[in-house]
């Protein structure tokens, strides 16, 4: 692994029913904020590689939801194939560009949040450090148990492979 790419894996910990994610990139804190805020940006890069994200609503402003489908266009990924994956997410706290709090649950393609998915309460930081963005995710769950039930869904890895994603996408706009 290069230095580069060690500087910006991302770093996880578990704290209570609080899942904890840092992660580096190199690219002014505005910027990483608007990917975050805008919805042209979020349609290029969130969600897990190999899949592409349709955003059907979004309203960037406290009480304001963004909805939107995640669909797998990686044949590879076998069984995820043409899978959706449909969520919600309701704005509680914006303050441009320091921290994004918000509520991610599972929808329908109505916007009905799926009663039997674990939600979480997210709190985005984005701290400025020399030009670069470190960004600090907190996940809270309802319980321990709904943690390790989104843990076992792969939700490390996924937001992984997405910043990943994110670091090229902020590569075409710097350039």
């Amino acid at each position: 692994m290069s230095e580069k790419n060690a500087a910006n894996r991302l770093n996880s910990y578990v704290n209570g029913k609080k899942l904890v994610l840092e992660r580096m990139f190199e690219a002014p804190r505005e910027l990483v904020f608007k990917t975050f805020s805008e919805s042209e940006h979020l349609a290029n890069w969130w969600g897990p590689t190999g899949w592409t994200t349709e955003n059907k609503s979004f309203d960037f402003k406290p009480g304001g939801v963004w909805h939107f489908c995640m669909t797998c266009e990686d044949k590879n990924q076998k069984d995820f194939y043409g899978q959706k994956s449909w969520g919600k997410v309701t704005y509680h706290e914006i303050i441009v560009p320091e921290k994004i709090v918000y509520t991610d649950t599972f929808s329908d393609e109505e916007g009905n949040v799926s009663s039997n998915a674990p939600k979480q309460l997210i709190t985005i930081n984005f701290e400025e450090q020399s030009g670069k963005t470190k960004l600090i995710i907190q996940s809270q769950f309802e319980s321990e148990e709904a943690l390790k039930v989104v843990i076992e869904m792969g939700l490390k890895e996924g937001m992984a492979s997405q910043f990943n994603d994110l670091d090229e996408y902020l590569k075409q706009l710097s350039n």
